[in-house]
């Protein structure tokens, strides 16, 4: 893997080159094996918290780790072009836009001791740009070289919160054009129904359900390349167990296997699809 300037990564992709890189502050990973037109995304992967944030901040670790998407990035890590956050969603939220990407609060719970010092405050929206300088560059490209694209837009959620039934799987579409993209959604959330887990977890998928599909991510990509839908799908955290911070590998590892499948099965048929 290359570490590698904003500027020398949007090179190599205005070249088609095939390249896998790390961000020169290590803040967000893509790897680009091939220029097919599908991309997985995981912004919300990432834990890493920069250090001069640590005595400020009033989240604990693990109420950090709570609220971050983990495993999201190895559930799509074989696929051609994988773009994934390094950082924590409390250094700056990749999903949420320029004005609204740093915290106060969250989650009902004041974030920091005294108000962020505004050099802090510019880092972290710096790397927030410069990840969609490189989003941008990226769909671009791909719209370049093929009539459209899809991206699958990897998240997941705590279910154990929830005070009813939810399904394993939530498709988010409400700023997305339904209209024109229904059927492909649909079947989308119909091969996630199929998935077959271990120690008999249910694989249930609804769309809208727990989630509307409101992040930035998703929005950015939309409204900017027209061509390009964004699948916002969230899998409940059933491959952990929230409060006790442990990981499932067997159940990451179902879920990254079925989806190594399905993900080029749903691009395939977008892609033949008269849109």
């Amino acid at each position: 893997m290359l570490r590698l300037s904003v500027s020398e990564i949007i090179d190599l992709i205005e070249k088609e080159a095939v390249f896998e890189a790390v961000a020169e502050d290590y803040s967000f990973t893509l790897k680009i094996d091939a220029y097919v037109p599908y991309v997985c995304g995981a912004v919300h992967d990432g834990h890493q918290f920069r250090q001069s944030l640590w005595d400020n901040c009033l989240h604990t670790e693990y109420e950090r780790w709570y609220e971050e998407d983990p495993c999201t990035r190895e559930m799509v890590a074989s696929h051609p072009i994988v773009i994934a956050g390094c950082d924590s969603r409390f250094e700056y939220d990749l999903n949420r836009a320029p004005d609204g990407a740093i915290y106060s609060d969250a989650w009902g719970k004041k974030l920091w001791r005294e108000p962020l010092p505004k050099e802090e405050y510019d880092h972290s929206l710096q790397k927030h740009t410069a990840f969609y300088e490189v989003v941008h560059a990226l769909i671009g490209k791909l719209e370049e070289l093929h009539r459209k694209v899809i991206v699958f837009d990897m998240h997941s959620y705590n279910w154990k919160r929830w005070d009813r039934e939810v399904p394993t799987w939530n498709l988010g579409t409400a700023n997305i054009d339904n209209d024109r993209f229904g059927t492909i959604v649909e079947s989308w959330r119909g091969k996630l129904s199929e998935m077959v887990l271990p120690h008999g977890i249910k694989s249930t998928s609804l769309i809208n359900d727990t989630f509307q599909g409101n992040g930035f991510f998703l929005k950015y990509i939309t409204t900017t390349f027209p061509n390009t839908l964004v699948l916002a799908t969230e899998i409940a955290k059933v491959y952990c167990d929230e409060y006790a911070a442990i990981i499932f590998p067997e159940v990451v590892r179902a879920v990254e296997t079925q989806l190594k499948e399905l993900i080029p099965l749903q691009a395939e048929e977008f892609v033949k699809a008269e849109l």
